[in-house]
Order: structure tokens, then C-alpha cells, then sequence
């Protein structure tokens, strides 16, 4: 384990999620991740972050089962994802890429109710248990008034809203989201983390998300992990990464911190 892992006093053996050990993954002879370990913890939010082409977006697909790495492990809840039934893992995890589609022809309601399918499959009949968790699914995320607009028709802020109830509505464990707020305005990137992070305490949800602001990651998340050409460089509360030394290994730039003026958080911005 690299020194950037050591746990603090106050935060010992921290249950995981999932973790990964010995990862590695490469494509067309170009390695993508470098003998990958890592632990995100149970019940908390954590960022994956990086400059683009670290590997942030490949180690989601490896722990949401879309692709599998050439050596290593990778485990959920202390169970190796080979040995979990694909029915069985979509249960416990939610997988949201960043190349989500529109939707096109389905209504708000319908896209959250395919959330439901790990339950009862395609040919399954849709019970009033999977109606009512589409229903919660849907107040949790407020969008009630929306339930029969057509996706397509959506604002972004209110797309992502809508595919984040199709996972609450799958009644998951653990949701990966890559890079939900990239095609966003400021004012909805702070709507959709801000839903994220009250499902995560609500909820009791593990989240781990990709995102390219570190500033958001440390505003919204309870750990950062990051990563570099590949590399696994460093981990910790976002208080321990936001400094300048953490952030110029980070993003090879120079970088200082103020705080916030008004909420007590760390700001980074270039120097």
C-alpha cells in the first residue's frame, strides 16, 4: 500500500465497497492502468480525478464489469466480481457512462422504469413493487412534474436527474457515474452532485464518480483518489489534497488554495 493510502487515527479499517488490487489493463499494447490498488469505502462519495488519458474512466468500466482487466483483482463487498451472476451485480451496482443517449421516443417515467430490469428481466411482468420503486425512485429525485415529458425534450440538468432516478429505481447499493455533469452549466453540475450527495446520505449509497474539477470533488465528495498516466498517485480526504504540492503532482501545473469565502472548503485554482 503507498504511503498516500495511510489511514488516519480517527478512520481505521474503513469498510470497502470495492477494491481493487494488482489492476492492471492496457489496449492494442498501449497500458492504460499500471498495477492499480485501491479502496473505496462503503456509505461514501469518492472522486476519481486526473488529467484526461489518466485511466479515471477505464477503472469505472472495470469495476461496473463493462470490461475486465488482464491481471489483478477486483472485488465488491469482499467478493471477486468473476464469481458474481451478472443479475446479481447489477442489483447491488449502477453504471452511468458519459455517453448516455437521449432517449429518444421514451418518457421520463418509462426510462426510470427500465432501472427495474435486473429484477424481472425482459420478459418479466412489471409488479406493483417495481411501480412503486419507480415512483420513489422518482420523488427522491423530484421529478413528479416531469413524469410524462419526453426525455429528449429535457435540459441537461433534468436528463441527468432522469437517468439518476433509473438508477435509484434499480434500487442499487453503489452507483458509478462517469463524468455526470461534463456537458453541464455551473448552475446544474451543482443541482446533479448536490442530488448525488443527498442520495449518498440518505441512502446510505456508495458512490464513486469521475469528474475533472477538483474544486467540485471537494466541495461534494468524502475522498479523493487520483490518478495519473495510469498511475495510482494519491488518496485522501479532500482537506489532504488540496494544496499546492498535491495538486502540481496531480495536474503538472502550478496550483495554489484559498478558502471559501462563506462554506469552510478548500478553492484551487492556477497560479
Amino acid at each position: 500500500m503507498t504511503p498516500d493510502l495511510a489511514i488516519a487515527p480517527d478512520e481505521r479499517a474503513p469498510v470497502p465497497a470495492f477494491s481493487v488490487e494488482g489492476v492492471n489493463y492496457s489496449v492494442a499494447g498501449r497500458q492504460l492502468l499500471h498495477a492499480i490498488d485501491m479502496m473505496f469505502p462503503a456509505g461514501e462519495i469518492t472522486a476519481l480525478i486526473g488529467h484526461n488519458g489518466s485511466g479515471k474512466s477505464t477503472l469505472l468500466k472495470l469495476l461496473a464489469r463493462q470490461i475486465h482487466p488482464e491481471s489483478g483483482t477486483i472485488r465488491y463487498a469482499g467478493q471477486d466480481l468473476n464469481e458474481l451472476q451478472g443479475r446479481a451485480f447489477s442489483r447491488k451496482v449502477a453504471y452511468l457512462s458519459q455517453d448516455v443517449a437521449s432517449a429518444p421516443g421514451m418518457t421520463v417515467r418509462e426510462l426510470v422504469a427500465c432501472g427495474r430490469y435486473p429484477w424481472h428481466g425482459a420478459l418479466g411482468r412489471f409488479t406493483d413493487n417495481d411501480r412503486q420503486k419507480v415512483a420513489e425512485a422518482m420523488g427522491l429525485t423530484h421529478l413528479e412534474g416531469l413524469a410524462n415529458r419526453a426525455v429528449e425534450t429535457l435540459s441537461g440538468g433534468e436528463r441527468q436527474r432522469a437517468w439518476i432516478a433509473m438508477m435509484m429505481a434499480q434500487d442499487s447499493e453503489c452507483l458509478l457515474l462517469d463524468e455526470p455533469t461534463s456537458a453541464l452549466d455551473i448552475a446544474h453540475q451543482l443541482e446533479v452532485l448536490s442530488l448525488v450527495r443527498r442520495l449518498s446520505r440518505e441512502r446510505g449509497l456508495s458512490v464513486v464518480v469521475v469528474l475533472h474539477d477538483i474544486n467540485m470533488a471537494a466541495r461534494f465528495c468524502d475522498r479523493i483518489h487520483a490518478l495519473k498516466d495510469g498511475r495510482f498517485i494519491a488518496s485522501g480526504r479532500p482537506a489532504d489534497l488540496m494544496n499546492s504540492d498535491k495538486l502540481r503532482q496531480i495536474y503538472a501545473v502550478q496550483m495554489d488554495v484559498t478558502q471559501h469565502p462563506v462554506l469552510e472548503i478548500p478553492l484551487a485554482y492556477v497560479s
